[in-house]
């Protein structure tokens, strides 16, 4: 049996990663197999460049914190050996990254994951980082909408012209 220490210890540290659980908006859970030290460093690399939080616990400590959090739906997916990833600030880019990390790395696989406080399966967090960024997103809305105030403005000075060349 454990020592009282070490429970101690323990009870610690699911307390402190609940804490970040609680203020995170992307929790994401991934299966680390069959992949070697550079790749793991390039990809905490990318990961730090959207300000995220790449750590390998062990996953009875993250399932209790997942229960402290009242997080349920993800105690399935902690089996074999999983990496976390936590962002504070933005999901897409987090998880953009791990999703091209995964085309490049065959046994690197996303397991499941929460998203601002909703479980979230495999297959939607990578329908969410297929998606364009936000910039490209706004770009593309912005793009269409001087499309149809060109039209408009064509359309205007057609009838201007009308006008003038019936006076």
């Amino acid at each position: 049996m454990a020592s009282e220490k070490i429970l101690n210890q323990k009870k610690e540290e699911v307390s402190k990663l609940a804490e970040k659980m609680k203020d995170a908006k992307l929790i994401l859970l991934t299966d680390y197999r069959g992949i070697n030290v550079s790749d793991v460093t390039d990809l905490r690399a990318e990961l730090r460049k959207t300000n995220s939080e790449y750590k390998v616990i062990k996953n009875n400590i993250i399932k209790r914190a997942l229960e402290e959090c009242k997080i349920e739906g993800l105690e399935d997916k902690l089996v074999g050996p999983t990496a976390l990833i936590m962002d504070n600030e933005d999901y897409l880019s987090p998880a953009k990254a791990i999703y091209n990390f995964t085309k490049n790395n065959d046994y690197y696989k996303i397991k499941g994951g929460v998203i601002d406080g909703k479980v979230m399966t495999a297959e939607e967090i990578i329908t969410l980082a297929k998606l364009p960024s936000k910039e490209t997103l706004l770009s593309m809305l912005a793009g269409a909408l001087l499309g149809n105030i060109s039209k408009v403005a064509v359309a205007l000075d057609q009838v201007r012209i009308q006008k003038e060349t019936e006076a």
